[in-house]
């Protein structure tokens, strides 16, 4: 496969706290010979592993960008073993423009993995990622939350693996990272996803969803705030980590869990993020908004639970996502 055309301003194998970018060459009308540039920091001291630490993989998600430049000003090397690498707006273009995808290319970097060297800014992007620095992680920390279009409770997130010791482990890194909620995540499209990526190469590695409605909150940053650092001590980077702080655990164990609206119009949610729901319960109605005298269609919990996503803008269309229910695993203590 040919290079990347992507070339690091940093050195990984150097010792102390670098600053630097991910070069990517981008010709374009108002730069010729122009080069997107992907800011990147890496700190490291002395042998130990490497946890990866990314951002913006969505560009309208901000818990990561705002945690993960904050750490990248403040880690210093005299703290750690091993190596840091942060990277905190991943889909840069979509991170500027505050959109899910790219405005060059409207690429979704979540669903372009592998990538391709000679494809797409995205899939060029992507490439880079998967062969130059996954192979230097043993631990993979990407923030998500809901964008402009989702809303969740707070959550870390991990896969069902075929690997039973893989998935232990990344299990284990979830419950350190110490959200207020683990979940059992499902994906019903997982195909080019930065996380099967990172666990078919047999990298432990932790998602997030933190909140959402295109932008961020005190308390959900200050959850990316924390987790982050625990996450660090748990894989043997950091020596010190806030206190933990108990998870209710959840999980997605089918589609039932996911509840998609049949028709466009007004939104009216009848239950709020965090309320347990029964079964049948009405979790929202949506109301034709073109003419009145037509009864809302009801859309009820087909499993008890707790609701832990929400469609958050006002109007809702025909396939979007409105609402998820997830298993209670472990109730609050």
């Amino acid at each position: 496969m040919m290079n990347s055309p992507i070339t690091p301003t940093v050195d990984y194998s150097k010792e102390g706290v670098q600053h630097g970018f991910l070069k990517l060459p981008y010709s374009r009308d108002d730069s010729a010979w122009g080069a997107l540039m992907i800011p990147i920091t890496v700190i490291r001291r002395g042998e130990g592993p490497t946890v990866l630490l990314t951002g913006a993989n969505h560009g309208d998600e901000y818990e990561g960008p705002v945690a993960l430049v904050k750490l990248a000003n403040s880690l210093t090397a005299d703290e750690i073993r091993g190596r840091v690498i942060i990277v905190p707006y991943m889909n840069y273009p979509a991170f500027r423009a505050g959109t899910r995808t790219s405005p060059i290319d409207r690429g979704n970097l979540n669903r372009s993995f592998p990538g391709r060297p000679d494809g797409t800014i995205t899939q060029k992007i992507a490439d880079y990622i998967q062969r130059h620095l996954l192979p230097l992680a043993d631990f993979v920390l990407d923030i998500h939350s809901g964008g402009r279009t989702l809303d969740f409770v707070p959550f870390a997130a991990v896969h069902l693996l075929d690997d039973k010791a893989q998935q232990a482990r990344c299990e284990a890194a979830m419950r350190a990272f110490g959200a207020p909620y683990s979940m059992m995540m499902l994906e019903l499209d997982s195909v080019g996803m930065f996380d099967t990526a990172a666990e078919s190469a047999g990298k432990v590695f932790v998602s997030t969803e933190l909140g959402g409605g295109g932008s961020a909150t005190a308390a959900s940053i200050a959850i990316a705030d924390r987790g982050v650092r625990r996450l660090l001590a748990h894989a043997g980077v950091l020596e010190e980590a806030p206190e933990p702080t108990p998870t209710v655990m959840l999980d997605m164990p089918d589609g039932d869990c996911f509840v998609t609206s049949l028709n466009d119009g007004l939104l009216e949610m009848c239950k709020d993020l965090g309320d347990t729901v029964a079964v049948g319960d009405v979790l929202a109605r949506v109301h034709d908004a073109t003419r009145t005298g037509v009864p809302a269609l009801e859309y009820r919990a087909k499993r008890a639970g707790l609701l832990a996503c929400r469609h958050f803008p006002g109007l809702i269309a025909t396939g979007d996502t409105l609402a998820v229910v997830a298993d209670i695993v472990t109730p609050k203590p």
